[in-house]
């Protein structure tokens, strides 16, 4: 999928998060037959990466990630927010040109989207880039290696959404449709993306 030559890029799922408004393990919720973990990791183009972590602090999301072949990362620490996460997953890969970052809760996002996010940004791999929708930036998100050391300084539950604000540069985005970036932050919204599925128009 890529030349001899072409940057580097790593891929870090970002599965780690307490889900305190679903109030439950999101992950092995089940939707469609199979559980919200499983639709995240089928999004993953795994040809356009070197290596593909996921960071998690759920053991029975080990076995799902194995039969993917991808890099089961614990988190023996999740109280220390999103920031932690973001460390364990850089510090998993191998050298990179860039890292994408996928979070483990948007089951509608299309693998196909994501491949065409990763050759946007192996155009202008000195900048990072972004699915979004409208004008509005989502995830994934690629970063530089450049903007390494801000992601690894971040602390607390901030994101890369904190290093973009700071980079000020431009931000390539790749426009998608808006449920590709739905997210299951609580129980109202998985039935909004089951209903969804469900439909004979999804």
């Amino acid at each position: 999928m890529c030349a001899q030559n072409c940057p580097r890029l790593g891929c870090v799922i970002l599965a780690a998060g307490n889900a305190r408004r679903f109030g439950s393990n999101k992950l092995l919720t089940p939707l469609g037959g199979k559980p919200l973990l499983e639709w995240a990791l089928e999004a993953v183009p795994a040809g356009a990466f070197q290596q593909v972590v996921v960071v998690t602090q759920y053991t029975e999301a080990a076995n799902i990630v194995k039969e993917f072949s991808f890099s089961y990362i614990p988190n023996d620490q999740p109280e220390e927010g999103l920031s932690h996460s973001i460390a364990l997953g850089l510090e998993a890969l191998p050298p990179c040109d860039g890292v994408l970052f996928q979070v483990a809760d948007q089951p509608l996002l299309r693998r196909e989207s994501v491949a065409a996010l990763v050759r946007l940004w192996r155009q202008r791999p000195d900048l990072p880039a972004t699915l979004g929708h409208g004008g509005v930036r989502g995830n994934p998100c690629i970063f530089p290696r450049a903007l390494f050391p801000d992601l690894l300084a971040l602390t607390g539950d901030r994101g890369g959404s904190a290093v973009l604000r700071r980079w000020g540069g431009p931000v390539p985005h790749l426009e998608v449709e808006e449920q590709e970036l739905w997210d299951v932050d609580d129980r109202e919204a998985l039935e909004k993306i089951r209903a969804r599925l469900e439909s004979p128009h999804s």
